[in-house]
């Protein structure tokens, strides 16, 4: 009988170190400027093996990987304009704050949220 051995979880990270932390821009994203001056971004995703085997009986290639894309809004657009790769979550938030006159803390979550949604899809990373 095979045993469990749970993985070393490190935990939740707190607040202060996910406000340190410096977004990057994947490099395998292309961005798109719209005429409205929005941004539209393409990046890829890679099916998981076992999609991947259902997709093939429907006709989608295996492991061909498929291009998403995403339209930022006016705010979201502005927040992407920020990241440079040198700036901490912290100083995005505070001149998303500066920039559209709002609450710090609510400039922190409305940043910080957007960043997560990015980071979930692959759009960036942080270090």
């Amino acid at each position: 009988m095979a045993r469990f051995i749970p993985r070393h979880n490190p935990g939740p990270v707190d607040r202060a170190e996910s406000l340190g932390a410096v977004p990057v821009k994947n490099v395998e994203v292309t961005e798109l400027r719209l005429e409205n001056g929005h941004v539209q971004l393409s990046y890829p995703v890679v099916l998981r093996p076992w999609f991947s085997a259902i997709a093939s009986r429907f006709g989608v290639r295996a492991g061909a990987p498929e291009e998403k894309k995403l339209q930022l809004d006016a705010l979201g657009t502005a927040v992407w304009d920020m990241i440079d790769g040198r700036r901490t979550v912290r100083r995005l938030a505070g001149m998303f704050a500066d920039t559209y006159r709002l609450h710090p803390r609510e400039a922190e979550v409305s940043v910080t949220r957007f960043l997560y949604e990015l980071g979930k899809r692959g759009v960036i990373g942080f270090r």
